[in-house]
C-alpha cells in the first residue's frame, strides 16, 4: 500500500505536507521540517515544503534528477542548510545518534580493505567492535571471501554492499539512504529491502530515494518533487 504526495513544480508557492495515512497514535515523530525552501542558482528547487518523519514509517523519495532530491537530503540531514525553513530532529530519540545518511557516494577508501573500511568507520563514531564481528556482518552481505580485498578492487555492487552494511553497526533512529540500490543485482535489491523492511517494523524510520519501485512488504509513503524550470 503506498500513500502519495505530489510536491508539484507548476504553483508559485508549493506548499505540500506529508500525507499521514500511514502513521499511527503510536509512531514518535523523529524527524520534522517546515516551510523548507532551495534556490540553486537562479532556479528555485522547492520551496515551503513540510514534512515529518515518523518511527515505524518507510518515505519513498521520488523525482526526475535535478528535481532536488539530494539537496532535499541533505538539508533534512544537516549537512546543507535551507534558504528558508527550519529542520528539527527530535529530542527524545533513544540512540545515541538520531539518524545514519548514506550518500550516493560510497564514502570507502579504496585503499582500505571491506573489514579496514567499516572499522575505521565504527572507530570514528565510537563503536567497539572486533574483526571477527565484522567478518560475521561482511558475511550477511554475501561478501565472504572479500574481506581483505582492498576495495577499489571490487565490483561496484560489491563496494555498495560494503557501504550500506555500516547501517548494522551504528543504532540510529533513522535511516536516510540517497539511491540504496545503485549497482546492485535483483538479489541484492532483495536482501536491502527486507534489511530496510526488517528496521521500520522494529520502530525505526527510513528516508530514501530510488528510481526504481520499492518491492516492500510494508505500506511506503511516496514523495514526490516535480523538476520546476
Amino acid at each position: 500500500m503506498n500513500s502519495k504526495t505530489h510536491l508539484a513544480a507548476t504553483s508559485t508557492a508549493n506548499q505540500a505536507m506529508l500525507d499521514t495515512s500511514t502513521i499511527t497514535q503510536d509512531n514518535k515523530v523523529l524527524l520534522s521540517a517546515q516551510g523548507i525552501s532551495c534556490h540553486k542558482q537562479d532556479r528555485v528547487l522547492f520551496e515551503d515544503i513540510s514534512l515529518t518523519v515518523s518511527s515505524g514509517q518507510l518515505i519513498h523519495l521520488l523525482g526526475p534528477n535535478g528535481a532536488g532530491k539530494t539537496s532535499l537530503i541533505r538539508i533534512l540531514v544537516g549537512l546543507s542548510s535551507p534558504d528558508s525553513g527550519t529542520v528539527t530532529l527530535s529530542n527524545s530519540t533513544s540512540e545515541p545518534y538520531p539518524l545514519i545518511y548514506l550518500g550516493h557516494k560510497l564514502g570507502l577508501n579504496k585503499h582500505l580493505s571491506s573489514v579496514e573500511n567499516l572499522q575505521f568507520w565504527a572507530n570514528m563514531h565510537g563503536v567497539v567492535t572486533t574483526t571477527d564481528e565484522l567478518y560475521l556482518l561482511l558475511a550477511r552481505f554475501n561478501l565472504v571471501g572479500l574481506e581483505d580485498v582492498p576495495s577499489g578492487e571490487l565490483s561496484a555492487g560489491q563496494q555498495r554492499r560494503v557501504s550500506l552494511a555500516r547501517t548494522q553497526l551504528l543504532p540510529a533512529n533513522i535511516w536516510v539512504l540517497d539511491e540504496p540500490y545503485t549497482s546492485l543485482d535483483i538479489q541484492g535489491v532483495t536482501f536491502i529491502q527486507e534489511l530496510i523492511d526488517d528496521f521500520v517494523e522494529s520502530g525505526g524510520a527510513v528516508l530514501m530515494t530510488s528510481h526504481q519501485p520499492l518491492q516492500s512488504r510494508l505500506p511506503v509513503t511516496d514523495i514526490t518533487l516535480e523538476y520546476r524550470l
